[in-house]
């Protein structure tokens, strides 16, 4: 049977990594194109800009979920709210299978990231379920199941085309994310009745709360950067890769998803340092990284160390900033979170969708070094934002 209705604050260590797992697999939905890229190009007879359009729609459509759907959770009951965002999710892999043109896959595209804001409903739940003085912890460890899981859609999907198709890669997704909404049907608890202010007030006070909170908009922005950043790289690697002097195949591609692996690594560090109040020099450690990371990447056009390390140390700037930031505006007001999460979460992939669209357009007329200056000033942009932002509250301090 479904679990009882939590009335207390705290939050077990198997529900917790129920929550990473959950959020991985369906945040996972959004980046199995990614390695493909080059071989849905070709398989559909398009160019590599058109075909750069599953990821872009994929991240736009995550954006409307998130505006739309994500502040309902913080109103309607997360244990039935989640599965029907993934059943539709699976129908819409399924869908993306069977696609015989690329406008037909773009569109399905876009129909997966709506459904896969599944993910961010999960998130603030966690938040929500943890005490005060764990909830950097237990946010730490469910981005880490989260980030494991988009660095494996791409290894495995990569590994899964090579051996079949691409097709196949959306036939997987769907059993997996239909099987996942029953699990999670079974496993969540749930929640104390709520007040019910209706959607559009719930839509309306969304807005109103990042309007109000200076905090949060700040927040937004770093993040939106560093997924553009990592947006810039992730959406352009398949077709250098797949190009002179590497010509890797789809599986191969595909294994470069382990090397983010220190990304996932360090977000449960991140949010021990957001729980002692570093939020402040961490935030300025990671955008660093982010800019520095591409100019290892822009030698990875000719060294494949260098673009391993260039790699290593994006993931770990976009992912050790993602979660600082996540865990700084739950602090802001603990009963409108999923709102909160929401509002941030449009901006951030906003940023992330502008970053793949034009990235992928830049490469295709002007080739690598452009693609990583874009990065570079994306990833400095972040450093000057994070500078501000120490400046200001240690003047709010003094």
């Amino acid at each position: 049977m479904p679990g009882a209705p939590v009335a207390q604050k705290g939050i077990s260590r198997r529900l917790t990594l129920v929550l990473a797992v959950a959020c991985g697999l369906a945040a996972a939905d959004l980046y199995y194109a990614q390695p493909l890229l080059s071989t849905i190009a070709v398989g559909l007879g398009v160019g590599s800009g058109t075909a750069g359009l599953v990821v872009t729609l994929s991240q736009i459509g995550y954006a409307a979920g998130l505006a739309l759907l994500v502040p309902a959770g913080d109103m309607l009951d997360r244990r039935r709210l989640v599965p029907v965002m993934l059943l539709l999710t699976a129908v819409a892999l399924a869908g993306s299978a069977a696609a015989p043109t690329a406008a037909v896959l773009i569109g399905l595209a876009a129909l997966v990231g709506v459904g896969s804001v599944a993910a961010q409903v999960l998130v603030p739940l966690a938040a929500s379920l943890a005490a005060d003085d764990e909830r950097g912890r237990v946010v730490g460890t469910v981005m880490s199941g989260l980030l494991l899981g988009i660095l494996l859609a791409r290894t495995g999907s990569g590994l899964v085309a090579g051996v079949s198709s691409w097709r196949v890669v959306y036939v997987a997704a769907a059993s997996v994310v239909a099987i996942l909404a029953g699990v999670l049907w079974r496993t969540l608890p749930e929640e104390l009745p709520r007040p019910r202010p209706g959607y559009p007030h719930l839509l309306r006070s969304t807005v109103s709360l990042w309007l109000s909170e200076p905090v949060l908009r700040r927040r937004s922005l770093l993040g939106g950067l560093g997924f553009a950043a990592f947006s810039v790289f992730w959406t352009t690697m398949a077709f250098l890769l797949a190009g002179p002097p590497y010509h890797y195949s789809d599986t191969v591609i595909g294994l470069f998803g382990l090397v983010g692996a220190a990304g996932a690594l360090c977000a449960n560090a991140a949010g021990r340092l957001a729980d002692r109040g570093n939020d402040a020099p961490a935030t300025l450690v990671f955008a660093v990284a982010i800019a520095v990371s591409f100019l290892a990447i822009w030698f990875g056009r000719h060294s494949l160390l260098a673009l391993i390390v260039g790699i290593a140390v994006l993931d770990v700037g976009v992912q050790g900033l993602q979660v600082t930031n996540q865990s700084v505006i739950y602090r802001l007001a603990p009963e409108a979170r999923s709102r909160i999460n929401a509002s941030y979460m449009v901006c951030y992939f906003v940023g992330g969708a502008g970053g793949s669209a034009i990235a992928a357009a830049l490469y295709q007329s002007s080739g690598w070094a452009a693609v990583c200056l874009l990065g570079a000033a994306v990833g400095v942009l972040a450093v000057v934002v994070s500078l501000a932002t120490g400046v200001r509250r240690q003047l709010q301090v003094t």
